[in-house]
């Protein structure tokens, strides 16, 4: 059982721009001692641990935390992927056991031709060359790019963050359905079943969701599909247990074998994580 994404953040950090004191739910600091009971009550035995700030400093500092905490199987980091120094830096945090991908936060990104650039694809090869993972944070608007992004780059094992945030409350379903249903059919990238909830209205239901986990079932099929948290985010649309309790519903129509796939066996073959590490006391982890 693993959780496929999830983040921790020390707001003193102060390299998160998206993050600031008029969230009152998320800004505050989120450490592995906040999740263990919720992944503990869950069953999940490990987690892979996503950046949340495009700084290479960020991704050091969960890689130190990854260290530490035995559950984290994995970081999804950041690197500049735009810069002449991309190699070195992939070299540099590749050095450490537990990095296991690489996430530029292309949402976030103004120019919407930046993932096609000649540099970023160099560096997508080399990502590809040090069998590092790649997960795509993008919009629907993005997915015809990230389409031909794929086809480039065939050896590059990537996957969709959040299904490509849908929005769910405004009932947009038909181009987003078309675009991911093309990703699925021309390339080999996973899914992340994930951040469904935070596209949706506050109160959302299990049915307003269900017919973009139905549509993704058809088009990934289980075993390209992987379950994530999304925790703490997650916490702005009803918490943890409630979309964990949501997902079993969702996915209850599935067999046994199917509903393992997705809720650990893809994240374990795409991310390829190590052994665990000998554990510390919850209350010791930073």
């Amino acid at each position: 059982m693993i959780d496929a994404h999830q983040h921790f953040w020390t707001t003193s950090r102060d390299d998160y721009g998206w993050l600031t004191p008029d969230d009152a739910v998320l800004y505050r600091d989120f450490a592995p001692r906040d999740l263990a009971p919720l992944i503990g009550a869950a069953g999940i035995d490990r987690t892979v641990l996503v950046q949340a700030a495009p700084t290479v400093a960020e991704t050091r500092y969960l890689l130190g935390i990854a260290e530490r905490t035995d559950f984290v199987a994995g970081v999804v980091g950041w690197a500049p992927l735009d810069a002449p120094n991309a190699a070195d830096v992939l070299d540099e945090l590749a050095v450490h056991p537990k990095l296991v991908g690489v996430r530029p936060m292309i949402q976030d990104i103004a120019d919407e031709d930046w993932m096609l650039g000649e540099a970023v694809g160099a560096s997508l090869g080399a990502l590809a060359e040090r069998e590092l993972a790649f997960d795509a944070l993008v919009h629907p608007r993005h997915l015809s790019r990230l389409r031909v992004l794929l086809e480039r780059n065939p050896t590059l094992r990537a996957v969709v963050d959040h299904a490509a945030k849908p929005s769910i409350a405004a009932g947009d379903f038909e181009g987003w359905a078309k675009d991911m249903a093309l990703v699925a059919c021309e390339t080999s990238a996973c899914c992340k079943l994930s951040g469904l909830v935070t596209e949706a209205s506050v109160d959302w239901t299990t049915d307003d969701l269900r017919p973009y986990v139905d549509h993704l079932l058809e088009c990934f099929g289980p075993e390209r599909l992987m379950w994530g948290s999304d925790w703490p985010v997650v916490e702005l649309a009803g918490g943890f247990e409630r979309w964990r309790e949501a997902t079993h519903e969702l996915l209850s129509e599935l067999g046994e074998v199917e509903r393992a796939q997705i809720l650990g066996g893809v994240a374990a073959r795409f991310y390829r994580p190590g052994p665990t590490t000998p554990s510390i006391p919850v209350g010791e982890h930073t």
